[in-house]
């Protein structure tokens, strides 16, 4: 049978993952071409603070 891990060891170890790769995302933009008519996506994996700021910008 498998170890349980309690819910203060998760913490505990989501505590020492600070910083990794999980506080990064993947935004997918989407930008129209003004001359077709056609869409194209812009795909950036940014820090989770700079997503607001990354879609206030054209």
């Amino acid at each position: 049978m498998a170890k349980k891990v309690s819910k203060n060891a998760r913490v505990a170890q989501r505590a020492q993952n600070a910083g990794t790769g999980r506080d990064h995302v993947k935004v997918v933009q989407s930008i129209k071409d003004p001359k077709t008519g056609k869409y194209t996506y812009k795909e950036v994996i940014i820090h989770k603070d700079k997503v607001k700021e990354f879609l206030a910008k054209k």
